[in-house]
């Protein structure tokens, strides 16, 4: 059996792996997936057993008897309920001993643009009859990164939040929990929601990336008509656009704001703060 763990390749798969090693799960154990392995290189050479695994494409012959998954929720919006279910199926076929699932936070209700392949996700792995965790993360801190070149350029920090709050982390700390759900008993049949412990207001986001550019920078809250002409003037394709306008008006509603302590009690330590993981970026990287 293994631990295998689907988007390797990513962001977030990447640091699960990571995770997993620094908790010091034997590299053999670990199977780090993708749709390419030579993505994964540095993690072979460590002896980290990776193969290919497309999420468009039948997982049979990846997947053993007795192995832990973690399926991390695919990059393409509009297909992925579609894909998890190919991942599922093999999953079954291949009685596999549990699966943990990188969910959304409250996907059963949020109304956040990207809920409801979660959540039809969700309703598809407790039909599957296997064992399953469900990991429904809050938003990256790391999601706001490209507004770092923005504030950069213009002294400000655009939005259409008014006033929501935000309770992120970084990627790293919702990879550790993951590995603790991997690597420990205890899990099967809960969801947990995972949240960061000090949740924050895009004005706190401004203040935050001025320390860092040693300038004022502003919040600029618009009405959602407004920020998506501002958008769209700015060149921004109209899906994203569009997504990006709906992401701040769920905000404005409190459908990223969360009182949740599941992720510090994971992970056993309070979560990463804004202003720590801002520290870190920097607008040519940004950009």
């Amino acid at each position: 059996m293994a631990i295998v763990v689907t988007g390797a390749t990513g962001h977030f798969g990447r640091l699960v792996v990571e995770s997993l090693l620094e908790r010091g799960v034997p590299a053999g154990d670990i199977l780090a997936t993708g749709r390419s392995t030579e993505r994964l290189t540095e993690l072979q050479a460590r002896g980290v057993r990776t193969a290919v695994l497309d999420f468009d494409a039948p997982a049979d012959g990846v997947l053993s008897a007795g192995d832990v998954l973690l399926l991390v929720s695919a990059s393409e919006v509009g297909q992925r309920a579609r894909q998890h279910q190919n991942v599922i199926d093999a999953a079954v076929r291949a009685g596999v001993s549990t699966i943990a699932y990188t969910s959304l936070l409250d996907a059963a209700e949020s109304d956040l643009i990207l809920a409801p392949e979660h959540k039809v996700t969700e309703e598809a792995l407790q039909a599957s009859g296997l064992p399953v965790t469900i990991l429904r993360n809050g938003w990256y801190t790391e999601n706001f990164e490209p507004a770092l070149a923005q504030a950069q350029a213009t002294g400000a920090v655009l939005g259409s939040t008014a006033g929501g709050r935000i309770s992120a982390a970084p990627r790293a700390d919702f990879a550790e929990a993951a590995a603790v759900v991997l690597t420990t008993e205890g899990h099967q049949g809960k969801v947990y929601e995972l949240a960061g412990d000090n949740s924050f207001t895009l004005d706190d986001l401004a203040t935050a990336f001025g320390d860092v550019l040693n300038t004022e920078v502003s919040h600029r809250d618009v009405d959602a008509d407004t920020h998506r002409e501002m958008l769209a003037a700015a060149g921004l394709a109209d899906g994203l656009v569009g997504f990006l306008v709906a992401v701040d008006q769920s905000t404005a509603q409190g459908a990223l704001e969360s009182s949740s302590t599941d992720l510090s009690q994971l992970i056993g330590r309070p979560t990463e703060p804004l202003a720590t993981t801002v520290q870190g970026w920097s607008p040519s990287r940004a950009a």
